[in-house]
């Protein structure tokens, strides 16, 4: 027990410092250059300023970047996931973990029961695990983003019967609410003020927000635009829509609660029953596991344990 725990320590210690050596240090490095030159810089003649966007990076080693570039039908989607979530790291770090984590699941899986290809499943589902917290991370902050929402309309309402400009007014919602809904008005605002078109902007916005909300001021904004009429009562009509669709959402949830927990216990109990008894007592499964009809048993209860998982979501999801 003690070996495998310094062994598995060991082997994560070697991943992390590779990855120290290959991409922290490189980029403490530059930081350092860039600093050094921002000090030594004196009161001359200013250069004028170039607008230029970022290229994205998936990872801050080069030759990783260009790897994950190559299947950029894959990564696009998981970049673009990751770039709604919020989360300060780059695409590379989640790999990195989803291969860690896989390692791990397979070693200990299959240093303690010698079941290859229980560890192989193991291990596909715990590479499974840094890309469902992103996700997760990705659910919480598009619905902080919907609570947030009707407050940031109303206040842009509110502007413009002040007598402000639309652009004003956005700058107003960036500058007075907080993460997540200020940052992306503040985007939406740099955008229209560094030359982009404002209709473009605030169909960028309506990319970036994978929210029907959003696309719903967005298509009154431009229609307003076009058609022309009193903004501002179209957004107040607007955030008042969205507020009873949230409190019905919220109603919807508490009602399906007990149908979601249930569904979650029937389709925990039975592998995580399974996987009990395997650590507890692995010799009287072992016959089981090692004959070539309990391996199929296996995996025919684990199908039908996915279908029962889906049916289950099915059920408890309820379309509003």
């Amino acid at each position: 027990m003690i070996f495998a725990v310094a062994t598995f320590g060991i082997v994560l210690g070697i991943i992390f410092g590779v990855y120290w050596l290959m991409a922290v240090r490189p980029e403490m490095a530059e930081e350092a250059a860039v600093r050094a030159r921002i000090g030594n810089a004196t009161g001359g003649a200013k250069r004028a300023a170039v607008l230029l966007k970022t290229p994205e990076r998936l990872s801050d080693v080069d030759s990783f970047h260009r790897l994950l570039a190559s299947f950029s039908r894959v990564v696009d989607p998981l970049q673009r996931t990751l770039d709604q979530s919020g989360l300060k790291v780059t695409l590379a770090t989640i790999v990195l973990a989803s291969a860690c984590t896989a390692a791990a699941a397979f070693f200990l899986i299959y240093h303690y029961l010698n079941l290859s290809l229980v560890a192989g499943v193991a291990a596909a589902i715990a590479a499974c695990i840094p890309f469902a917290y992103v996700r997760r991370a990705r659910t919480q902050r598009m619905l902080k983003f919907e609570e947030q929402f009707p407050e940031a309309i109303e206040l842009l309402s509110r502007a413009l019967r002040a007598g402000h400009a639309l652009t004003n007014g956005l700058s107003m919602v960036a500058e007075e609410l907080p993460e997540p809904i200020g940052p992306e008005f503040k985007l939406l605002y740099d955008q229209q003020s560094f030359g982009l078109p404002l209709p473009q902007a605030l169909r960028n916005f309506a990319e970036r927000i994978p929210s029907l909300d959003a696309r719903f001021f967005v298509t009154a904004v431009l229609t307003q635009r076009e058609a022309g009429g009193n903004l501002s009562e179209v957004l107040d009509n607007l955030a008042a829509i969205i507020r009873e669709r949230f409190k019905v959402k919220r109603q919807v949830r508490v009602i399906s609660a007990h149908g979601r927990i249930t569904g979650w216990v029937l389709s925990a109990l039975p592998t995580t029953l399974a996987l009990f008894f395997c650590l507890m007592n692995p010799e009287k499964y072992a016959t089981f596991y090692r004959d070539p009809l309990g391996m199929q048993l296996i995996g025919g209860a684990l199908f039908l344990q996915l279908i029962g998982v889906l049916i289950i979501k099915k059920i408890v999801t309820i379309e509003y």
